[in-house]
């Protein structure tokens, strides 16, 4: 796991919460000027803290309207033999096919789209591998809540195309793994899609 972010993020994104909530549910002009003024401190606290400009966290982390909840993020997890299929990212470094899960897909045709859009290939989802929370898993932790599905799928067909969002892909043991985008995928992460592949008894484990 992830070390815990300091304790001055907590307060930040519970302050960013009620705000937002607040500015979701109040009719009353002088609260939502209130819940804003929060919402701007919020902001400032990230932005202190993070050392990263007050605008950048400003769009990330006060984007969205409506009550809060964390986003979805879909990771599938594909096999040939005793190899994962892994994308390269256009830095270079490698991930399991996935991304934020569509407003109006579900998680299974979400991932069978990344792995369509990323690695070329057709795809069937079969089961869930895990639910797990991004900020206890992958680095560095994030202001905003994510929730990742792992998805195990099997190829039905196709083969890689250039696109916009990856360089290339290929299929790797676990003990030969390329350089890999931890924000996106870890080792870890890796390790556990092997486990539930090779378990028809797998039992999904939950952060």
């Amino acid at each position: 796991m992830t070390k815990p972010l300091p304790r001055w993020t907590d307060w930040a994104r519970e302050l960013q919460t009620m705000a937002q909530a607040g500015l979701t549910y109040s009719t009353d002009p002088f609260d939502r000027e209130r819940f804003q003024r929060i919402r701007e401190i919020s902001a400032e606290m990230a932005a202190e803290g993070s050392g990263l400009p007050l605008e950048r966290v400003t769009d990330l982390f006060c984007g969205e309207s409506g009550y809060q909840t964390p986003k979805l993020e879909t990771r599938a997890a594909l096999f040939q033999g005793d190899a994962i299929l892994l994308v390269q990212e256009r830095d270079g470094r490698w991930a399991l096919p996935g991304g934020w899960v569509d407003e109006n897909l579900s998680v299974r045709s979400n991932a069978v789209k990344e792995v369509l859009e990323e690695a070329g290939l057709e795809a069937e989802a079969l089961r869930l591998i895990a639910l797990q929370d991004r900020n206890l898993r992958n680095p560095p932790p994030y202001l905003h809540g994510i929730c990742k599905v792992f998805v195990l799928c099997r190829a039905l067909g196709g083969q890689f195309r250039p696109n916009l969002e990856t360089l290339d892909s290929g299929w790797f043991s676990l003990d030969r793994l390329p350089p890999l985008a931890e924000e996106k995928t870890t080792t870890e992460q890796i390790a556990l899609c092997f486990a539930a592949y090779r378990d028809p008894n797998w039992v999904v484990p939950f952060d």
